[in-house]
């Protein structure tokens, strides 16, 4: 358009709007014919643009009608409206590579209720997502800015890294700490990430991971458990790990403005207002204290690992977030 247009422009002195509207209808072949004399140079010029016009259009069919048949429009489509759905997530984890860790791992997400995209660049990832029920998938290398824009990372809650590839954790680690900084997110994301030995454990946390798991270290663990208890069974599996137990467990932190700052446990009476019970606490400084007593102070920055219903923690929730004395400790 922009050649054709500048051609009669120079050729026949057309004005701008006449030599734009012949373009139009010359490269669109519609045969409106000629709105002002055209000399000789201007027809040849006339005869180029239209095959110059018939061989775009042919072109751009025959690359439409490849990629319908090689399915990469399709794909798209289906990918641009999976993105509409992801773009309204919030809170949503993003779990990275697919393997059969990511299965069990979406499985008990899903059994919580708890949104999730998963991302990863296998081609089969669509068949995989649907013979595993996942809702939201994108198919993409985590590590790029690409993925992270596509998985609507800005308003996740966090990111899983569970490659097998030492390599690949490390890459997604350094890259979501840099997506932090330069889109300047209001909160850090709590990124998990699995690692097989130790020293990979000590690693990944040294290069931002908030939690690591050894897959590796935990089933050793649960086989040991076993073999030395083979008559008791998994407390933990049987009551706080499934979805129709009365029980759940949660971590609390106690904000800097919270009423329970440097308050005795036993002043707070917890357990009297909410109907739970705490058995352990851990401080600022990462010190774990188990099944405390009555007249350990409750400080700012600390966990408070709480025992009890669903209905229960979140009124303990509630109760730690606000500034004042609750009104409820008048009738305890």
């Amino acid at each position: 358009m922009m050649v054709g247009t500048l051609g009669y422009v120079v050729i026949d002195d057309f004005p701008l709007m006449d030599a734009i509207y012949q373009t139009g209808i010359t490269f669109t072949t519609v045969g409106f014919g000629e709105i002002s004399p055209i000399s000789d140079a201007g027809r040849f010029f006339t005869i180029t643009l239209v095959i110059a016009g018939f061989a775009i259009f042919s072109i751009a069919i025959g690359i439409l009608v490849s990629e319908i048949n090689n399915g990469e429009l399709i794909k798209l489509l289906k990918e641009r409206h999976m993105l509409y759905q992801v773009a309204r997530l919030k809170n949503h984890f993003v779990i990275c590579y697919q393997n059969e860790h990511t299965i069990e791992v979406t499985k008990q997400l899903q059994e919580n209720h708890i949104p999730f995209v998963v991302v990863d660049e296998n081609d089969e990832l669509e068949k995989i997502a649907k013979k595993n029920n996942y809702s939201y998938f994108i198919e993409e290398e985590p590590h790029r800015e690409i993925a992270m824009l596509k998985t609507h990372l800005s308003s996740a809650k966090g990111v899983i890294a569970l490659s097998k590839n030492m390599a690949d954790n490390i890459a997604l680690i350094a890259s979501v700490r840099l997506f932090e900084k330069e889109h300047n997110l209001q909160r850090p994301l709590f990124i998990i990430a699995n690692g097989k030995s130790d020293s990979d454990v000590e690693k990944l946390k040294k290069l931002g991971a908030d939690s690591v798991v050894s897959s590796t270290k935990l089933s050793a663990q649960r086989i040991t458990a076993m073999a030395a208890r083979p008559d008791m069974e998994n407390l933990l599996e049987q009551f706080l790990y499934k979805t129709d137990t009365p029980l759940d467990m949660e971590e609390i932190v106690v904000p800097k403005t919270s009423w329970l700052v440097l308050k005795k446990l036993k002043e707070a009476h917890l357990r009297d207002i909410a109907d739970i019970s705490i058995v352990g606490i851990r401080s600022k400084d990462g010190r774990f204290n188990p099944m405390p007593k009555g007249d350990v102070l409750i400080t700012s920055g600390s966990k408070l690992l709480t025992i009890g219903t669903s209905k229960g923690l979140k009124i303990m929730k509630s109760l730690v977030e606000v500034k004042h004395k609750p009104k409820e400790l008048k009738y305890v």
